[in-house]
């Protein structure tokens, strides 16, 4: 068997374990004891994501020129530096900066792997979603831990962060061994017209600005809003697992799923839309699990099955810049939606920031399955062929 997918496999299971393990909390600490308003929650969390709009476009550049297992390590070093930095925070400008830095790092992990798991055509999704799949797994056992250090230490969040720097420092052992494995590119040409071609895919990227938009809202500002809703740091962490098993189920059934991506793709959309309406009149511990396991299907199947739409539609000699532009709508969704609910909780009771994206999803939904034959086109055409 292949050990390259292996090794990115436990990489993601070790990166899924340190955010899950401090990534609920981090919006709970940054309110309670670095004194955070909910609109400098949403600045905090939109600067995690802000360099996600434009170092993916690079780094695509990069993917077609040199060794991704040397990307690959390189984000790995400075995520584990921004979680040592987050440790020593007692500003919300130290915050911002140092958050900053996880999303610059994000940018040297996730498209390097994403490249890496896909140079097999026949095996890209099931490789892809067994990764996500890892790094959920890890984020389901993660808050599960967190919550055990945090039981153990009493409120110490910043010895909870260092811990979670340790944890990511290990998955620096599974990328350095990618260095002798990963594929050998070559130097391609520096053609930056090749990132435009993702505008010809406006409906897979629709759903991707919606729904990347309402996951960065579920990461950076949900935890605090549940925190205001009642629910103490380990009722938020017990949700984030449930969170996790979700998205595992899902991303096991991706590859069946697969050959019915459409479909699959406007179910994703609608989930997500019921997910954050009942996040708005939620109340109790049910009513947001129950609000978490619909959001953590949509926003899983949504992700492995919309880049498997948009390369097969691509050059394969173009994988690793368009691999680059797909993850930098990650960012521009990412950022959107701390943006909007910094916006928007500035005027109005934070609720206000799901109705609002309950009814822009209701609008998505529609316009999916209006468009849904222009879907079916574009996920049956194949341009493998190198050129």
């Amino acid at each position: 068997m292949n050990r390259l997918p292996i090794l990115l496999f436990a990489a993601a299971l070790v990166l899924g374990i340190s955010y899950g393990m401090h990534g609920p909390v981090l919006p709970v600490f940054a309110k309670n004891e670095v004194g955070a308003t909910y609109a400098e929650l949403s600045l905090i969390g939109m600067v995690n994501f802000l360099p996600y709009m434009v170092i993916p476009i690079f780094v695509g550049i990069l993917l077609d020129r040199i060794n991704n297992g040397y990307l690959l390590t390189m984000g790995f070093i400075l995520n584990t530096a921004s979680l040592f930095l987050t440790a020593t925070a007692t500003t919300v400008e130290e915050l911002v900066a140092y958050r900053a830095m996880v999303g610059v790092a994000h940018a040297f992990i996730w498209p390097p792997s994403e490249s890496i798991l896909s140079s097999s055509s026949n095996n890209r999704v099931k490789n892809i979603s067994w990764f996500i799949m890892f790094f959920s797994v890890g984020f389901m056992v993660g808050p599960l831990l967190g919550s055990l250090v945090l039981e153990t230490v009493g409120t110490d969040y910043r010895l909870l962060f260092q811990i979670t720097a340790y944890v990511m420092a290990a998955g620096l052992v599974s990328t350095v061994l990618t260095h002798s494995k990963a594929p050998k590119r070559g130097s391609g040409k520096l053609n930056l017209k090749s990132f435009g071609k993702i505008v010809k895919f406006p409906v897979v990227v629709t759903l991707l600005l919606f729904s990347t938009a309402a996951f960065g809202i579920i990461l950076t500002i949900y935890p605090a809003f549940l925190n205001d809703r009642g629910m103490d740091d380990t009722a938020i962490l017990l949700l984030y697992f449930v969170f996790g098993i979700t998205r595992v189920g899902s991303l096991l059934m991706a590859g069946y799923l697969s050959r019915r991506a459409v479909p699959t793709l406007v179910a994703s959309t609608v989930l997500v839309t019921v997910g954050m309406g009942i996040s708005a009149v939620g109340t109790t511990f049910a009513e947001f699990a129950a609000a978490l396991l619909m959001l953590g299907f949509g926003f899983s199947m949504m992700y492995p099955l919309a880049l498997e739409v948009i390369l097969q539609g691509t050059k394969k000699n173009t994988w690793g810049r368009m691999i680059g532009a797909y993850e930098a709508v990650f960012g521009v969704g990412w950022t959107l939606g701390p943006a909007i609910s910094s916006y928007v909780t500035q005027m109005h009771e934070p609720a206000i920031v799901y109705w609002i994206f309950c009814y822009m999803g209701i609008a998505v939904s529609a316009m999916s399955v209006v468009f849904r034959r222009r879907l079916r086109l574009v996920s049956s055409r194949r341009q493998d062929a190198p050129g």
